[in-house]
């Protein structure tokens, strides 16, 4: 009896080690699947990755605003939130020297209210609401011809932060000083609400 006892002993203990060796490789493969599924499936991207063009026709790069905060928005020249163009620029006026802008982006996709020329769009800026933050082309901000931009700013997978989709003209887009989207603000905002201005003064 004692020499049955004597040999289970090895046995017993090689299971021992065998148990403690699969229990240690399936620790090792959850902190590889753990690890697998924490890590970004595509590396964050930034606005200043693009270049576009302005209403005049000359290339804008966004990468010349660097170390700026950047509220991009969608306009339309007869929209009844057209009047935040006057809001605009008073913020624009009041921060432009603090590592703060504009990029004004005109789009025709909510009920045809942005009909005109990028010639147009400037004279009626310029005389009405006498815009001088920097203004784009025409461009579309949503469906089958979205711009680059606007596939950036909208999808989380390529900015992200979050997945949103342009609800009506003079929706903005906040972006801090390393290009990344951080707020996104619906039209009914006003561009100078306090949140903003406590965004910039951050």
């Amino acid at each position: 009896m004692k020499s049955i006892f004597l040999l289970l002993i090895p046995i017993f203990l090689a299971g021992c080690k065998t148990e403690k060796k699969e229990s240690i490789d399936n620790a090792k493969e959850n902190r590889v699947t753990v690890a697998e599924e924490i890590k970004p499936t595509q590396q964050q991207e930034t606005i200043y990755q693009f270049k576009v063009e302005d209403l005049s026709g000359e290339e804008f790069d966004f990468s010349s605003l660097k170390g700026k905060k950047i509220m991009v928005v969608n306009t339309a020249s007869e929209c009844g939130y057209t009047p935040q163009y006057e809001n605009l620029q008073k913020l624009y006026d009041d921060y432009k020297n603090e590592n703060f802008t504009i990029v004004g982006f005109p789009a025709n996709n909510f009920n045809g209210q942005e009909p005109g020329t990028n010639d147009q769009i400037a004279s009626f800026c310029k005389k009405n609401y006498g815009v001088t933050f920097p203004m784009m082309s025409k461009i579309s901000v949503k469906g089958d011809d979205m711009h680059e931009v606007y596939k950036f700013l909208t999808r989380k997978n390529r900015n992200g932060f979050e997945d949103s989709e342009v609800g009506w003209n003079f929706q903005k887009y906040l972006i801090d000083e390393s290009g990344h989207v951080v707020k996104v603000l619906e039209s009914k905002i006003l561009p100078d609400d306090q949140l903003v201005i406590n965004w910039i003064k951050e």
